[in-house]
């Protein structure tokens, strides 16, 4: 509840007007059957129209006001939970942002989707009955009370009964109720999860003619949600009639008990009137609380994950006093004696790795899968912390730096292609927000992209799919190194970026590189050796220690791990 407390400050105003206008509306419902009561029992005649008119009038106005009042209240209730709503994803998918890919991994990125979205709305809706119950729910309750015991004092017990039966039967509900909630937001996060491996992986599917398993996969946690779902249902269900018993017994008892003293003498019919709109009203404001109520379970459970993602501490953070390099140092890459294992894993994945890439430099890192090598570059841009020893960026710790500044010297193209929905113009310029139609067309010149994409009807305009799947992988590798190469970088870490192009593409391709990166320093991770022969420096992991270092010549002659690696690639006349 904190959670929504404190983030509720900025509509204090909005709240507090609210609860005026319900606060306003609550007391003219209330005083609408004693006015009613007081017509019935002053007995106003046929022939006297002007009171009639009078009071009619007064009614009137008095409906009007309840109207106007309750739109008022719906209206500005409404504008407070849907902007705190904005509010709240808009904070958490911040915090989200932040996040290294420690945390990302931890809660996975469907719990993540459904944190942002259907717990954010769950709390919304909470907040938008909440806002009015709060007001409403007491008042009709104590003043409900107050005016039928002044109404009719000897029948008073039965609304002493009603009242503690009906919040048993709703205490006992939400008790029942509450677990079920936490574990319907777990299921649907896994049917979230299984949603969206079935459409981004709809290829792979098909290809593998696993349709059928999806679908059952699909329909096995869609029952299993559905079954949580019905079972709270069910729960629930034992409510709405039990609440409409007591309801409908309460007024059966007052209209026989009170019927018998209207025809002694010993009650007025106004007053019996009366009693019984109130008995209604607080009938009706219990029954509003169940509702309300039944809502509090599942809002509580997404409260507290929406809060276990906002109070989530990235592991990754920027330091208070972050540090600037020097100047006159640019690009240079220094790994001493770094040891880095994952969260909860047993042995590190990295081990004692030192070495040195400078400007001008271009240092390959090489080894069979699993050998640690997209983990050695994802220390650099600092999407992990490592374990020990210092990774260090233009001589500085990569710890003491400011992560945007850090970033913003590394040209960055990861293993998997990642295009986004939009113009492959406004792709290539994620990696330069400011660049310009020139240096735009020049970087995808220099990626060997140029071709394909005036081959394109609207050309550096045509407009991407999701996940780009209008062009090639060969396409989208090429339009992620012109990403990268459109910022001009001091570091540029390619992560087996050249795997889907052809030998020529990619001799074209580091040839058109050469002028540009001439004074960067380059870190590729490749699986093929004809990548990484002409590096002036190649790095050999083995089950993440590093076992070679040095040019193709000399790997030849001191490192057997690399010489079966070539062995496995190239022919005897190839190697010679």
């Amino acid at each position: 509840m904190s959670l929504i407390m404190k983030r509720l400050k900025p509509y204090r105003l909005l709240i507090f007007l609210t609860i005026i206008m319900l606060f306003t509306s609550a007391l003219l419902d209330l005083f609408l059957p004693s006015l009613m009561s007081d017509i019935v029992n002053k007995g106003i005649g046929a022939g006297d129209t002007g009171a009639i008119i009078r009071i009619g009038l007064l009614m009137l106005l008095v409906s009007l006001l309840c109207a106007a009042t309750d739109f008022v209240s719906n209206y500005v209730s409404a504008r407070t939970s849907m902007g705190f709503g904005r509010d709240l994803r808009t904070e958490t998918f911040k915090k989200i942002s932040g996040y290294s890919l420690h945390e990302v991994d931890k809660y996975g990125t469907s719990s993540l989707i459904t944190r942002t979205t259907n717990d954010v709305g769950q709390v919304q809706m909470l907040l938008t009955f909440g806002l009015r119950m709060m007001v409403n729910v007491p008042l009709m309750l104590v003043g409900g009370t107050i005016m039928a015991i002044n109404k009719a004092p000897s029948l008073s017990w039965i609304i002493l009964v009603c009242i503690p039966l009906l919040a048993l039967v709703v205490a006992i509900n939400i008790k029942r109720v509450t677990p079920l909630f936490k574990v319907m937001q777990t299921k649907l996060d896994k049917l979230n999860r299984v949603l969206r491996e079935k459409l981004t992986g709809t290829r792979v599917i098909r290809a593998f003619n696993s349709v059928e398993r999806e679908q059952k996969r699909f329909n096995d946690a869609n029952a299993d949600l559905t079954g949580t779902s019905l079972k709270a249902t069910r729960r629930m269900a034992l409510m709405m009639p039990a609440t409409s018993l007591v309801m409908n017994a309460a007024m059966v008892t007052v209209l026989w008990l009170g019927a018998g003293k209207a025809q002694a003498g010993v009650m007025s019919a106004g007053d019996l009137m009366a009693f019984t709109q109130y008995l209604m009203q607080i009938l009706m404001s219990i029954m509003m609380a169940s509702m309300m109520l039944n809502m509090i379970p599942r809002a509580a459970v997404s409260v507290k994950r929406i809060g276990e993602v906002l109070d989530q501490q990235p592991s990754v953070s920027d330091p208070a006093s972050p540090k600037a390099p020097a100047e006159g140092v640019h690009g240079k890459v220094s790994f001493e004696h770094v040891t880095f294992r994952y969260p909860g894993a047993e042995n590190p994945v990295l081990n004692d790795i030192s070495f040195e890439a400078n400007p001008g430099e271009t240092v390959a890192i090489i080894g069979s899968t699993g050998s640690g090598k997209s983990t050695l570059i994802n220390l650099i841009p600092r999407f992990y912390d490592i374990e020990s020893g210092s990774v260090k960026v233009d001589g500085v710790d990569v710890r003491e730096m400011d992560q945007v500044g850090l970033r913003h010297r590394i040209g960055y193209v990861p293993q998997k292609s990642l295009l986004f929905t939009g113009s492959i113009s406004e792709n290539i310029r994620y990696g330069k927000p400011d660049a310009d139609e020139e240096e735009v067309r020049e970087a995808a010149r220099i990626a060997q992209a140029l071709d394909f994409i005036d081959a394109m009807p609207e050309g550096f305009d045509s407009m991407l799919a999701q996940d780009a799947t209008n062009v090639s992988g060969g396409q989208k590798q090429r339009i992620s190194i012109a990403r990268a190469l459109v910022r001009r970088p001091e570091i540029y870490i390619f992560d087996d970026s050249f795997s889907a192009l052809d030998f020529k593409t990619d001799a074209e391709l580091r040839a058109a590189m050469k002028p540009i990166t001439k004074e960067s320093t380059i870190l590729i991770v490749a699986q093929r050796v004809s990548t990484v022969m002409t590096a002036d420096r190649i790095i050999v992991l083995d089950e993440g220690n590093m076992v070679g270092c040095g040019t193709h010549d000399e790997l030849m002659k001191s490192c057997e791990v690399y010489r079966e690696i070539v062995a496995s690639q190239l022919k005897e006349e190839d190697i010679a």
